[in-house]
């Protein structure tokens, strides 16, 4: 089969399409005939060496993707070949024609939902809503400030925080990419490439600040926003985008009660999934009402993947960037 390989730790420009062997297929396991694949912000961590755990080189980077069961282990009773699922694969792997995933780790994908849709749905997704839901137990009526809210994950935290209620502030950079965000639900707007967002935020809340901020960003973001925060505010670390792994002042934390909050979806789902399950029932449920509009700004051709990847780093598109297999 054709698979994106990382034969060397760098950027996405060194990743290229080859022919590798077929994975073997272990009792609990299921081969998958990839059709979309979502790139993600870890993907490019992971091929630079710069993720907490490194794969043996050479591997094939993705870990989540939507596809059709095409055989299964001799242990796997509730999945049958021919079903279409969402594939979570925990580090690796998703990049190629078939890719080899745990049985515990697939969801049905609901029929009307379309491959390339399927594809960029399941981890940004999943990732606010366990983010929002179980980590900062976001309240009706409580403020919610979305920093990198055109991005990939960012936009589906501005759609699950309206979902549960919140006022939703998006900032985001440039009016174009802050429209988006408007367009799926987001009350207030702060285009920090020209704005303060510690002051926008105080501005917008009569001084009182966010109840909750999600952070997918880091670094001057988090910073900002860490000054514009209620008293016991609780501050979702989900990535670091920008570059720069923010350094916590312990002093602030302190005279207003704020939680420093750490996401990561992948650990929980390692050590107790029934939240990530749970919650991507609901999502799918929210999705099939019409209260989820996923958006993917821009798809390209398995082959490209380092395309793909430069296209994420640049910011330049609304939505999840997805590889069409």
């Amino acid at each position: 089969m054709k698979a994106i390989l990382c034969r060397d730790w760098g950027g996405p420009e060194t990743l290229r399409l080859d022919e590798v062997a077929r994975v073997p297929l272990r009792p609990h396991e299921v081969r998958i005939r990839v059709h979309a694949c979502g790139v993600n912000f870890a993907d490019t961590l992971i091929i630079a060496g710069k993720y907490q755990v490194k794969p043996v080189l050479p591997f094939t980077p993705g870990y989540e993707v939507a596809g059709e069961v095409v055989e299964i282990g001799d242990a796997v009773a509730r999945i049958r070949p021919g079903q279409r699922v969402f594939a979570y694969l925990r580090l690796a792997g998703g990049y190629a024609e078939e890719a080899v995933a745990d049985a515990a780790a697939l969801a049905p994908i609901p029929d009307a939902m379309d491959w390339i849709t399927a594809g960029g749905f399941a981890i940004a997704y999943s990732t606010s809503h366990y983010a929002l839901v179980y980590r900062a137990q976001l309240q009706a009526g409580e403020t919610l400030l979305v920093l990198g809210a055109a991005g990939g994950v960012g936009l589906t935290a501005v759609e699950v925080g309206k979902q549960l209620g919140a006022r939703v502030i998006a900032a985001a950079r440039g009016a174009e990419r802050l429209a988006v965000t408007k367009e799926h639900g987001a009350d207030e707007l702060i285009d920090y490439q020209t704005e303060s967002i510690r002051d926008g935020v105080r501005e917008l809340t009569d001084g009182v600040g966010a109840d909750v901020v999600f952070d997918p960003i880091g670094g001057d973001a988090f910073d900002q926003a860490l000054r514009a925060v209620n008293w016991r505010a609780r501050m979702l670390v989900v990535g670091f985008a920008a570059g720069r792994i923010q350094s916590v002042p312990a002093n602030l934390v302190l005279v207003k009660g704020i939680s420093i909050v750490g996401v990561d979806r992948g650990a929980q789902s390692r050590r107790d999934p029934a939240p990530i399950a749970d919650g991507f029932a609901e999502l799918l449920r929210w999705w099939e009402a019409g209260h989820l509009r996923p958006v993917v700004g821009k798809t390209f051709p398995l082959a490209e993947a380092g395309a793909a990847m430069e296209a994420l780093l640049s910011r330049r598109y609304p939505g999840k960037i997805v590889l069409e297999v």
